[in-house]
């Protein structure tokens, strides 16, 4: 009651779906996980390719956007803030000439993603202040490096969970969400890709304050939850992970998105 008591009463909404949403599923997902991934799992899915090649891409262009805005945000003068971008560029340059170098084709996407987003961001941003964007910046950051780089990882590496593409043809193997197996080498709970693209929801953030239509917010905020969405169920779709490593990923990046904005943007206004 504490914690609600100091969240934003436009954040309880969605702080209590996410709970509620969780709880349930992850009850559901607990006794239904292998039977969802056999009725729907397919290694050739179409909607399961594009997700595994494209899944992360918006995730790591808004990432670099972010970490732009970060340092441009330490200069007064709007010119000398766009240096900020030089990050996102180049960081993203180095990282597709590796992919080219060995041939992989989700780093040529995600590096190329990195590059385009963050001159599209440039060009329309070239006359405005990028330090009233540092809150949403900051929620990006922070979502990455605590939810992506650690909490996913670490789960990753001590749950040792079985991929379902990975089990054995008698799914002997297979193990629900709540049994850690440990240090087994395996990393199905909970999914990568669902963390990356649910950084996402933070452009939400960053639309509710713009001077958008509402007729317009609404089409993108639609788009932007439906990407996420859209990921997250094509990493069952393509036998990489279970229901459960889906909802767990997603229900942590919101829920930190939630509590992030909900105290960032409650210190900018105290």
């Amino acid at each position: 009651m504490i914690l609600l008591r100091w969240i934003n009463r436009k954040y309880q909404l969605i702080f209590y779906f996410s709970i509620v949403s969780w709880i349930i599923l992850a009850i559901v997902f607990g006794f239904y996980d292998l039977q969802i991934s056999r009725y729907i799992a397919n290694p050739n899915s179409i909607a399961g390719i594009i997700g595994r090649d494209f899944g992360e891409a918006l995730g790591f262009g808004i990432i670099g956007i972010s970490i732009a805005i970060l340092i441009g945000k330490n200069f007064n003068k709007i010119e000398k803030q766009k240096i900020g971008i030089l990050f996102p560029i180049l960081s993203g340059s180095i990282y597709l000439i590796i992919g080219i170098l060995f041939l992989s084709v989700k780093s040529i996407i995600d590096s190329s993603s990195m590059i385009i987003f963050s001159i599209i961001f440039l060009y329309l941003t070239w006359k405005k202040d990028w330090k009233k964007y540092k809150t949403f910046a900051w929620i990006t950051f922070l979502v990455f490096i605590i939810n992506v780089l650690l909490i996913i990882q670490i789960f990753k590496i001590a749950w040792g969970r079985v991929r379902f593409e990975d089990l054995a043809p008698d799914y002997s193997d297979y193990t629900p969400w709540f049994i850690p197996r440990g240090f087994t080498g395996n990393k199905s709970f909970p999914s990568g890709h669902t963390s990356t693209s649910f950084i996402t929801l933070t452009l939400l953030l960053l639309i509710s304050n713009l001077n958008f239509k509402k007729v317009y917010r609404f089409m993108i905020s639609f788009i932007i939850i439906g990407w996420a969405l859209f990921v997250a169920i094509s990493r069952v779709l393509i036998g990489a992970h279970y229901a459960s490593d889906v909802l767990f990923s997603a229900e942590i990046s919101l829920l930190l998105t939630v509590l992030l904005a909900n105290y960032l943007y409650k210190e900018k206004q105290d």
